[in-house]
């Protein structure tokens, strides 16, 4: 199998080091502006001649290149796999996948404590969720200016709502689309970025679950966490020390842990759902309900 990656930054280069240890993976071109030794580049897309050679694409680009990115794939390529970072798009788009299979890189869902609280809720109801993610901007990445980075600029697609989408994301996946919604989207703190550092939201879903959502770039104390209420049980997942607790009426606690989880583990296993079963990982659809939760959030702002 060929694959080609489309950007070679910290989460192209990611990409790469994943790929490359795929036993089906005989070669991993790239579309980068850098020359790097051994490696094909091209330097743009639409240079290719034999763009068809390909099987697999990752679009591992600045979020306001997604759109340009996925048409020309769609319209110069039939019958192949094109991975997406997410978010898919800046903004709500009017555009449809025919002749490909498109995925999303909502990589939490294959977080296995995630997983296992999926598992755990199919026999109960829920009645309410929380999800709060929050790191210093500053912290995400120590060896560079975060200034400098794609998530600081507006302009680039950056912002906490589309850089913390995750949330919006399992939030759906786990408990249906939010199709009421009331939220803020503002920046409030010092840093010196032109794009927003907090969004909060409350709505409820489509399975009339009420939902709460609050991601930011500002918090010193770097925290995921998803909290589910349903009538018997508590559930509480933190995603940065990988536990789940399980609390019923009785004040009976369950832990679960993972406590040496690699850092490509979810990865890998994101790009071999895609190359195989396909069971997990987000469709081109449900990342449009994601993009359409935004765009109510987005609109919101004006209000």
């Amino acid at each position: 199998m060929k694959v080609l990656i489309i950007g070679f930054g910290s989460i192209g280069k990611r990409h790469y080091e994943v790929l490359s240890k795929l036993n089906n993976i005989q070669q991993i071109d790239l579309v980068t502006k850098q020359n790097i030794k051994d490696i094909i580049c091209y330097k743009y897309l639409d240079v290719i001649e034999k763009i068809n050679q390909y099987d697999y694409f990752v679009i591992a680009s600045e979020t306001n290149k997604h759109l340009e990115q996925l048409k020309f794939l769609e319209q110069n390529v039939k019958n192949k796999l094109i991975f997406c970072e997410k978010p898919l798009f800046e903004s709500k788009q009017d555009f449809e996948i025919k002749s490909n299979k498109v995925f999303v890189g909502y990589v939490l869902r294959f977080n296995p404590l995630l997983e296992k609280l999926k598992e755990f809720l199919k026999n109960e109801k829920i009645l309410l969720a929380n999800a709060k993610c929050g790191q210093y901007l500053p912290f995400w990445r120590p060896n560079s200016d975060y200034r400098d980075c794609y998530s600081a600029k507006k302009e680039q697609g950056g912002g906490v709502l589309l850089d913390l989408s995750h949330e919006i994301d399992y939030v759906q996946w786990v408990c249906g689309n939010i199709n009421e919604i009331k939220s803020y989207q503002v920046k409030v703190s010092d840093l010196d970025i032109t794009s927003d550092d907090l969004m909060m939201l409350i709505g409820k879903t489509d399975k009339n679950i009420f939902v709460n959502i609050s991601i930011d770039y500002i918090s010193k104390i770097t925290h995921r966490k998803l909290l589910i209420e349903t009538f018997e049980n508590t559930y509480e997942l933190d995603f940065i020390s990988n536990k789940l607790i399980k609390k019923n009426k009785a004040g009976l606690e369950e832990i679960y842990s993972f406590s040496n989880l690699e850092r490509n583990y979810m990865f890998e296993k994101m790009h071999l759902d895609i190359l195989n079963e396909q069971k997990i990982i987000c469709t081109f659809k449900e990342a449009l309900g994601v993009m359409n939760a935004i765009s109510v959030i987005q609109e919101q702002i004006y209000e």
